[in-house]
């Protein structure tokens, strides 16, 4: 996959890794990363230590699931989670991908076509200057839209409300239409903190509109 020069806003890099670690991410890293032409069914977009990535992929074993996380030190966290001690994935673990960089990478390639994107606890930039700096805005949600397929769907998690309006007024903006379809939510580590101390999270699922 090209390289491509993107800003990506929030951090790449985190305390020094661990031996166990580095040596995941230098040599099993590579073994996981999307393979071209292969079907992906299952997006999930800053995956954070990747909890939800391992639960996506036991709940769908027929399924492949992709995560895509700039931030180093939760990459390898997750594939620290995965691994045994030789640095091999575990059974239940070989249907996910791992892409350690900005998801848009993926996105502008073209390449895949997902049943299903998950994003999960954004960061929301709460300041009024860093309003830039928030990742679904109606360009980048007409992004995720080009990379679904026919019935997917899009799932965005968040514990900020004052955010979670300002996803809904971008949505108006895009070809997509908000979906009161069921969908089962596993509860992730972050969610447990709730960092923005509210009640419960929010969540909006979004489809192309019809």
């Amino acid at each position: 996959m090209e390289k491509q020069e993107i800003r990506t806003f929030g951090r790449r890099h985190g305390k020094k890794l661990s031996a166990r670690k580095e040596s995941l991410v230098r040599d099993t890293l590579p073994t996981l990363c999307p393979r071209a032409g292969e079907k992906i069914d299952i997006l999930e977009i800053g995956f954070g230590s990747g909890e939800h990535v391992q639960e996506l992929a036991t709940a769908n074993p027929d399924k492949i699931i992709l995560g895509a996380e700039p931030f180093m030190n939760g990459v390898a966290a997750l594939l620290s989670a995965i691994c045994d001690e030789r640095g091999a994935v575990l059974d239940k673990y070989k249907n996910i991908r791992i892409f350690p960089d900005d998801v848009r990478i993926v996105l502008n390639g073209g390449e895949f076509s997902f049943d299903e994107i998950w994003i999960l606890h954004p960061d929301p930039w709460p300041k009024a200057r860093h309003e830039k700096r928030r990742l679904l805005n109606a360009d980048f949600l007409n992004l995720l839209s080009k990379n679904l397929s026919t019935d997917g769907k899009i799932i965005i998690g968040t514990d900020h409300w004052e955010y979670y309006d300002w996803i809904l007024e971008q949505v108006k903006k895009t070809n997509l239409c908000e979906t009161k379809s069921p969908q089962n939510i596993i509860k992730t580590r972050y969610q447990k903190k709730n960092m923005a101390h509210t009640t419960e999270p929010k969540y909006i699922i979004l489809a192309r509109c019809a």
